[in-house]
């Protein structure tokens, strides 16, 4: 292993950062294969440290067959031969450490690859033995087990249950696996498991990553005890708030995150952890707690409208869960699993989006400008907000969901398993655009693993770094004056009207959001920075200003 610069410094750097998520196959292809790697996200730190993140979050890169985008992992403790090598990564971190910026790993340890050594192991093993005890295998249901053990359903369809062929070729048990049949759930009651997870943070956390995201972290530990219950669906409503839920958001899972913690505090500074919890917003705190992950994100924006209500009342209730947990706030508006917000904010109030999609993007119409401009003022306005924020690759330039990707090109496993009635997430996949022209717009030297639309020209880094008023260039001025900016972890709203968001910072650094149509008076002071340009001295419609006094 190289020598990596291991970054030291206020162990809470991480309440108040930039973080930007690599999905490293998309990112940039350094050999021409079609797939980014670590080579190229390795060639674009003078990229990200101009664009000012403080860290960046890598998506998985892991060995993987791809069923699920590199969330089914065969091996945690090493790099996908296709993207790199452990010395690539060695020298990548070494380089954006260099920068200043540090790196977090996608941690994924609800379920592994179907090809992780572990789970072949139990396939050619016995009922009841050791090696099927790391996972959840139970024998079906009907005169000869021909039936899966219950009813539970595969976030990706139709049922969460797979039957095996034992070695002389007759069928066998079932296992469990909440996402696809690749993807088998491991057994958090497993002592071996539990260890060897500790292994895999102390693995990566030894080679310098800073900090980990936990993928389904509200999974995990199970009540796999009978009778089993009748469970239809995984919607959060269905979550019970007392952590009773047999598959979700139990309680004993936080006696493995409190495990957890104190490998990250054994390390100065403290690694850092983030949750990817999808449950009720009263119970997210624990997941933030200092004794267990230490934050969690905060989805809410990313199913919120274009309302000045709406964000108001989410960021009181998220500074208030803060609080309470004595975590930072996380904001984000896209991510590798979400519509791109330029492309929310430019449809219709109440457009189904999955609908929209399956109609290439036709039904209803895209607004592009009013996507763009509203999103331009969202980013403007987290970036001013107590806590930290994540931003998705590709954002920074504008970018729209890809949502006219033909069926045969597709990835994700929802097109398939779902019966082709849900595209899926490919649309935010797509590789980024560096140049202006060639096979896959400076993505890699050959063509990309997702066709780019022609429109991806006027997005690229090479046509937005020759424009004044690029969305890129608006980031990178936003994220340069943050730093400047930057405060104690509080704000104060300043009464305004009904379509305006208005709030100060205990500096004097204002935001003025106009969620409206008609342009706005602005506060006296100083103004920094807006995401439009002003009209006769006020803010316009869909637009942000940072003012100071």
């Amino acid at each position: 292993m190289s020598e990596s610069v291991f970054l030291s410094g206020d162990e809470n750097w991480w309440r108040q950062a930039v973080v930007y998520q690599v999905y490293p196959r998309s990112f940039k292809d350094s050999n021409g294969d079609g797939l980014g790697d670590i080579k190229g996200i390795t060639s674009k730190v003078d990229y990200l440290s101009e664009l000012g993140v403080d860290a960046i979050w890598l998506s998985p890169f892991y060995p993987s067959a791809l069923a699920d985008g590199g969330y089914d992992v065969a091996d945690y403790r090493d790099v996908d031969p296709k993207l790199g090598n452990l010395a690539e990564f060695d020298e990548m971190i070494a380089a954006y450490h260099a920068k200043g910026i540090r790196v977090f790993a996608d941690i994924v340890p609800n379920h592994s690859s179907d090809l992780h050594v572990w789970f072949q192991e139990a396939l050619k093993a016995e009922p009841g033995s050791a090696a099927r005890d790391r996972y959840i295998f139970r024998d079906g249901k009907g005169e000869n087990g021909e039936l899966p053990p219950n009813n539970w359903p595969s976030h990706f369809g139709p049922t969460g249950w797979t039957r095996t062929t034992n070695p002389d070729g007759t069928p066998g048990q079932w296992y469990l696996h909440l996402f696809a049949p690749e993807q088998p759930d491991f057994n958090w009651d497993n002592e071996e498991v539990i260890e060897d997870f500790k292994k895999t943070l102390r693995f990566w956390s030894d080679r310098g990553v800073d900090g980990f995201r936990i993928d389904v972290a509200h999974a995990m530990k199970k009540d796999m005890s009978e009778p089993y219950p009748d469970i239809k669906s995984y919607d959060m409503e269905n979550i019970p708030l007392d952590g009773s839920h047999h598959l979700f958001d139990r309680d004993d899972v936080m006696e493995i995150y409190k495990g957890w913690r104190e490998i990250f505090n054994s390390y100065n500074p403290p690694r850092v952890a983030v949750a990817e919890a999808w449950v009720p917003a009263e119970r997210r705190t624990r997941y933030a707690s200092p004794e267990t992950l230490g934050q969690a994100f905060n989805f809410d924006l990313l199913s919120a409208p274009w309302s000045a209500k709406k964000f108001k009342k989410t960021i009181e209730f998220n500074l208030e869960l803060s609080e309470k947990s004595g975590s930072s706030s996380t904001w984000v508006l896209s991510n590798h699993d979400v519509i791109r917000h330029a492309t929310r904010y430019g449809l219709p109030k109440k457009t189904n989006f999955e609908k929209w999609v399956m109609t290439d993007g036709t039904s209803p119409e895209l607004d592009r400008e009013k996507g763009q401009t509203r999103a331009r003022a969202a980013t403007m306005l987290l970036l001013a907000l107590p806590g930290s924020t994540y931003l998705y690759q590709g954002e920074e330039l504008g970018l729209f969901e890809v949502a006219d990707l033909p069926g045969q090109v597709l990835q994700d496993p929802m097109w398939l398993r779902d019966g082709m009635t849900r595209k899926g997430r490919d649309g935010c996949r797509v590789p980024l655009p560096w140049e202006k022209t060639g096979s896959s717009f400076g993505f890699g030297s050959g063509s990309a693993h997702l066709p780019q639309p022609a429109w991806f020209a006027g997005h690229s880094v090479e046509f937005e770094e020759a424009q004044e008023d690029s969305t890129l260039k608006l980031y990178r001025a936003a994220l340069k004056l943050r730093k400047e900016l930057l405060t104690d972890e509080t704000l104060e709203f300043v009464p305004s009207k009904r379509k305006v968001v208005h709030f100060v910072r205990p500096n004097g650094w204002h935001n003025i959001t106009n969620f409206g149509k008609k342009p706005v008076a602005l506060p006296a002071g100083t103004v920094r920075l807006t995401s439009a340009p002003l009209v006769d001295g006020k803010l316009p419609g869909n637009a942000t200003a940072w003012i100071t006094t």
